[in-house]
């Protein structure tokens, strides 16, 4: 699924952050840690290394993350030259409470009233950019919702004499370059519903999970996943739900919106919709689609 979701203050905010950049030492990269590098914009990337500036990649969410796929995860992004990446949840006070440390470390020639270090936070819509500055400033200085793109604003705060924090708006790109990409992000809803077809996004997350957590949908809703496909999964959680339309047949759209909510929520288990490996076959396969001739 091709999702081209660009509203126009991502643009803005798009060439505001550009300009920060000059002046940052450090870059935040706040991901979903069940889908890291889907929810990685490739943009923050770019500004980054045309500035060679090092980053923190946090894998947040990791509460609702495969524990075994966030330690891939954070293996594969510390062996890369300038990164560094952890894996917590930003609604967990100890955990924050950790990162101005580790930002320190990473810039220790910037400290002290005269040069604090200048940190930049970014990420896409809904990954949990404001609730980690709330948590680290300890006081509500962003809005936070469940809906993308609630920050339409950067904004400069103080966290402490050393430090500096530039909180900026959820950044997605023109275009989504893997349909894989598109349908995870819109899972996680790091897009706006006008974006996507439920329905289609939950047959996409059943197939997944028929493939990896097939034990998880057995003991969320009883079904028997033996020759199942993702739009029976759907046809299950509504059946299981109890969801019906008149006439008596099954409200599927009903039931992709449950599914789809309890897979958001962490109510069937924690889960990874990709890994390192699994991302390089994608993309791998991705690219060799579009070498093939066009059949006439």
């Amino acid at each position: 699924m091709a999702i081209q979701w660009f509203p126009g203050h991502m643009n803005a905010a798009r060439k505001k952050a550009a300009e920060t950049m000059e002046t940052t030492d450090l870059v935040i990269e706040v991901l979903d840690g069940r889908l890291p590098g889907a929810s990685s914009n490739p943009m923050v990337e770019e500004l980054r290394l045309h500035r060679q500036r090092p980053c923190l990649k946090i894998l947040n969410k990791s509460d609702l993350a495969d524990p075994v796929a966030t330690r891939q995860w954070i293996d594969f992004y510390n062996s890369q030259p300038g990164v560094n990446a952890i894996a917590l949840s930003c609604k967990n006070p100890a955990e924050v409470a950790k990162i101005p440390a580790i930002c320190q470390k990473i810039v220790p020639h910037r400290s002290g009233p005269g040069k604090p270090a200048r940190m930049m936070i970014m990420g896409i819509p809904n990954v949990g950019k404001s609730t980690l500055m709330n948590m680290l400033l300890k006081r509500r200085v962003a809005a936070v919702g469940d809906e993308p793109a609630v920050t339409k604003t950067q904004q400069r705060l103080y966290l402490n004499k050393n430090m500096v924090l530039t909180d900026t708006p959820g950044l997605l790109w023109p275009k989504i370059m893997y349909p894989g990409d598109g349908y995870m992000l819109a899972a996680s809803h790091a897009v706006g519903v006008n974006a996507l077809i439920e329905e289609e996004v939950a047959v996409f997350l059943g197939e997944v999970l028929l493939k990896r957590y097939p034990h998880l949908l057995k003991a969320r809703y009883g079904m028997t996943v033996d020759e199942l496909d993702g739009y029976g999964v759907v046809e299950g959680v509504a059946l299981k739900r109890g969801f019906k339309i008149r006439g008596g047949e099954l409200d599927v759209e009903k039931g992709a919106h449950s599914f789809l909510q309890d897979y958001r929520s962490g109510a069937i288990g924690r889960i990874s919709l990709e890994t390192p490996q699994s991302r390089k076959e994608m993309m791998a396969s991705s690219v060799a689609a579009d070498s093939e001739p066009e059949k006439e």
